[in-house]
């Protein structure tokens, strides 16, 4: 069983929910009635969408040697599975397919239950976790905005087409939140990867500029996550109860100055990969804490 979670890596797995929470959230703040049984879906349908481009993820850098080359970190540099297993390698390829068939079956299944309008999302989805590795890795724009685009609109906007059957501003705006989040996190992440990476021709931005350059990239990506937040309220679309989101402003703050100190600095720049992901959990959840409060 190891040897199958691995490539999943299912402690990742968590921000999927926090995305699809707040789907959930604008569609409640839009006042329809939220069912469990269409929500049980999306969820399921949205953590196979995340198994399948890991484990794809990992299949691909086993079979280019990456792996063996990265200094893993607690948030990077794959499980490390398929290293200490190679003959596990097609059951990591099978997992990808199976859990991208599965995906693909539940979208396929809200489109025609629900409305046609989904399916540029899906489709959009599929292309995203087929091409991440082998093609996306290779340009540097894509690959900056690519897992933002993933985790924030085509899963918020998904998530609230599904429950509402129909796309509003309200969703459009919260999927910014974790749309610049999950970039800015993705980014940051690619910091121990950066030398590895080269090896195999990845031209992602830490490579094209140089960590120094990409920490004020980062910043900038952290910082535009609670723009959305603010122009929401602004424009009315959103209830005062969102500024709870707001909360993580302090973290984001430490953890971005630790960025710009630490670039370079591997060892001591870990630990701030960890408060990364903390703010990346924790301000979509509080989005969706907000809009939900304020629905009831």
């Amino acid at each position: 069983m190891k040897y199958i979670l691995g490539p999943m890596k299912v402690p990742f797995l968590i921000l999927t929910p926090m995305c699809i929470l707040v789907g959930i959230a604008t569609a409640m703040w839009s006042g329809v009635h939220v069912s469990v049984a269409p929500i049980v879906l999306i969820v399921v349908g949205a953590v196979c969408s995340h198994i399948s481009v890991n484990a794809l993820n990992e299949y691909h850098d086993f079979k280019s040697g990456l792996d063996s080359r990265t200094e893993r970190t607690p948030f990077s540099g794959g499980s490390g599975t398929l290293q200490e297993r190679p003959d596990k390698a097609p059951a990591a390829l099978a997992t990808g397919i199976i859990s991208l068939l599965l995906c693909f079956s539940i979208g396929m299944y809200f489109v025609f239950t629900v409305g046609a309008l989904l399916l540029p999302l899906g489709l959009l989805g599929v292309a995203l976790i087929v091409f991440y590795t082998r093609w996306i890795t290779k340009r540097p724009i894509i690959c900056l905005v690519a897992p933002g685009l993933a985790f924030g609109p085509l899963m918020v906007l998904g998530t609230h087409f599904v429950l509402t059957g129909s796309y509003s501003w309200t969703a459009f705006l919260a999927s910014l939140v974790p749309g610049f989040l999950v970039s800015a996190l993705l980014l940051l992440n690619q910091f121990p990867d950066m030398d590895a990476d080269k090896t195999v021709g990845r031209r992602h931005l830490v490579i094209l500029l140089g960590r120094k350059n990409v920490a004020r990239i980062y910043i900038f990506f952290l910082t535009a996550s609670y723009v959305p937040i603010i122009l929401g309220y602004a424009l009315g679309v959103f209830p005062v109860h969102v500024f709870i989101a707001l909360a993580t402003i302090v973290l984001a703050v430490h953890t971005s100055r630790g960025v710009l100190r630490y670039s370079d600095e591997m060892k001591n720049l870990v630990p701030y990969l960890g408060k990364n992901v903390i703010i990346d959990l924790a301000t979509p959840a509080l989005l969706a804490i907000g809009l939900m409060i304020a629905s009831s």
